[in-house]
């Protein structure tokens, strides 16, 4: 009965949590997202040419007005006016971006940053794959952007905004060792010189000097802002956080996903001197660092006015530039991969405040993050994330070693006590009353703890999520490579036993994906349950034949890494259970109960 009890624990927390999770709710959201996501780029492009159709020489609607002192609307934010990316970059003058990370321009209209791809990023595993297009010019359905700008008033003139035509001063390329200088004069006098310097990685600084030429004092204010136009194809799901994100002030991290910000159409947490703020998604994300020389206001929305657009700002309270002085603001831009030790290095180095929550390592961030730790310095030594997620899992086996051999050493006393427990029950089978306390007697004597078998099957949860956790989440797991077939460990096992594992050139559903890994993860399963004595309540028994069925077909849309680890961690519990109870004097039933899976039963008759 204490066996049955252990299993019920394992089915009870893992296919609740698991099976709904993943079957009735991740797959079916993808798939929704992913054909929502066509739609809505097949109705934008028809959209798009049948007002080109209408009236061929039609100017671009002008921006909605702006409030005074409220950031600028972007230009031309209200259409979609380019046919593809190479048409929108040629639309404007722009400078260019070349570092060991990173590539794309930097648009003088706006000094914006529109166009940038990760060199060490492609969409597929495929060689020939294109690079990960991280920021797009507002032109395309995908427009996505950083922008660093100026508000102003009747005093200032016109200030650097949305559609400032910025000039180049010296050297056109931007890298890490030359900086890229931009300049603009106002009509009442002001001059902006802004540089643009970028390091290896994926940090640029922005910083704007306004000098003031006029004969009186002037106020303005500095703004940033992430803005993007569509949604990521996939749908986000509650394992970690896509959408708008920061954290600055009092009201720390604040997150936002586009569902919610579309409801909630604007949020504001109080002014701040410190943080950051932007768009992320899964393994990427745009963010501004505000200076922190000047308080801010921060701000997430999702606005409607024209074009739809979600977006996470800033607005500096007015800064005071002299007659015949000159003012510095610096901001930061974060624009690439959330690769954990640079994330990491940003927020020491640079003093970005909790930079590092950029990376959502959830509430058992304590279990995870030292997870990831281990493996990717397992990864270090071995070369091979696959093999760190091995040698992870002996790691663990043994850290828990002492507890998991009490725990198996107690089921194997309890199979020794078998018979006097049948007797037990026999003797009280009219009273269930007197059963239990005869049966906890007889524990008590034996010093044998019933709940002592259910604390491998405990332990190895928290593990398994905190592992999901970090293949989910992070970067580094992202195409890493096993063996053989498996050439990313964090997306499902791509060989399936109904079309021969690729010998039958057909395609399958999702749910009939039952690879190679999901089927030795279900075999060593079934062999785990053998272990045991059979239940004799045929109910029971039919569950736990099943079970390794059901956790297959489960397993297999899993990521590759999780079902190794799975399949290996059941392999040694086999190992580790078969000498502990050999020592202990119990007997294995493992080959008993396989061998009976093909004797012949006995009909009614006989």
């Amino acid at each position: 009965m204490e066996n049955n009890r252990n299993f019920f624990i394992t089915i009870a927390l893992s296919v609740l949590i698991l099976t709904l999770w993943q079957v009735f709710y991740m797959n079916p959201r993808v798939e929704q997202q992913r054909e929502a996501a066509r739609v809505e780029q097949q109705r934008v492009e028809e959209q798009k040419k049948a007002a080109e159709t209408a009236n061929p020489g039609a100017a671009t609607p002008a921006p909605a007005g702006t409030a005074p002192g409220a950031i600028p609307n972007a230009p031309g934010g209200d259409t979609v006016t380019a046919a593809s990316r190479d048409q929108a970059l040629a639309a404007s003058k722009r400078v260019k971006i070349d570092t060991p990370s990173l590539e794309g321009s930097i648009n003088l209209t706006g000094a914006r940053l529109d166009d940038l791809k990760l060199k060490h990023y492609t969409e597929t595993v495929d060689k020939d794959s294109p690079e990960i297009e991280l920021l797009n010019p507002s032109e395309l359905p995908s427009g996505y952007f950083a922008e660093i700008g100026f508000v102003g008033n009747d005093k200032t003139g016109t200030v650097p905004g949305a559609d400032t035509v910025w000039n180049v001063e010296g050297n056109p390329t931007l890298t890490p060792s030359t900086p890229v200088t931009l300049t603009y004069t106002s009509d009442k006098g002001l001059t902006f010189k802004r540089t643009f310097s970028v390091d290896s990685d994926y940090m640029f600084t922005v910083s704007d000097e306004v000098r003031n030429s006029g004969s009186a004092p002037v106020t303005l204010s500095n703004y940033g802002r992430v803005t993007r136009y569509d949604k990521p194809a996939v749908a986000s799901t509650y394992v970690l956080h896509e959408g708008l994100i920061g954290f600055t002030g009092a009201e720390g991290l604040q997150e936002h996903k586009y569902a919610s910000i579309e409801k909630d159409k604007e949020v504001k947490p109080g002014k701040s001197t410190d943080g950051w703020l932007g768009i992320t998604d899964k393994y990427w994300a745009v963010t501004v660092v505000p200076s922190e020389k000047q308080p801010f206001q921060p701000r997430f929305g999702y606005f409607v006015d024209g074009r739809h657009r979600y977006q996470s700002d800033f607005l500096t309270d007015p800064i005071n530039v002299e007659a015949g002085q000159s003012a510095t603001v610096e901001t930061e831009v974060f624009a690439g991969a959330k690769e954990v030790a640079k994330i990491n290095a940003y927020a020491e180095d640079r003093h970005i405040k909790r930079f590092d929550l950029l990376i959502d390592w959830g509430w058992f961030h304590f279990i995870t993050k030292p997870m990831f730790w281990l493996i990717d310095t397992l990864y270090k030594f071995l070369g091979n994330f696959g093999l760190a997620i091995l040698a992870t899992t002996v790691i663990v086996k043994a850290i828990f070693f002492p507890l998991a051999n009490k725990s198996y050493a107690s089921m194997a006393n309890m199979k020794k006590v078998q018979p006097k427990m049948l007797e037990i029950r026999e003797k009280y089978a009219d009273d269930k009353m007197k059963q239990q306390q005869a049966m906890m007697e007889l524990y008590k004597i034996e010093k044998i703890n019933p709940l002592a078998g259910c604390w491998p099957v405990a332990l190895q949860i928290p593990v398994f999520f905190s592992l999901y956790k970090v293949l989910y989440i992070t970067i580094e797991m992202r195409h890493a490579p096993f063996f053989g077939w498996i050439q990313d460990l964090a997306a499902p096992d791509p060989t399936s036993i109904f079309n021969l594992f690729g010998l039958v050139p057909i395609t399958l559903p999702h749910m009939l994906m039952i690879g190679v890994w999901p089927l030795i993860m279900g075999v060593t399963m079934f062999l785990q349950m053998r272990m045991n004595p059979t239940p004799p309540d045929p109910t029971q028994a039919a569950i736990f034949t099943w079970m390794p069925v059901i956790f297959t077909f489960m397993m297999a849309g899993f990521p590759a890494g999780l079902v190794i680890y799975w399949a290996w961690n059941n392999t040694l519990s086999i190992l580790q259970q078969g000498v502990i109870m050999k020592r202990q004097g119990a007997k294995i039933e493992l080959w008993d109960n396989l061998l009976a899976l093909f004797r012949k039963k006995p009909s009614p008759a006989e």
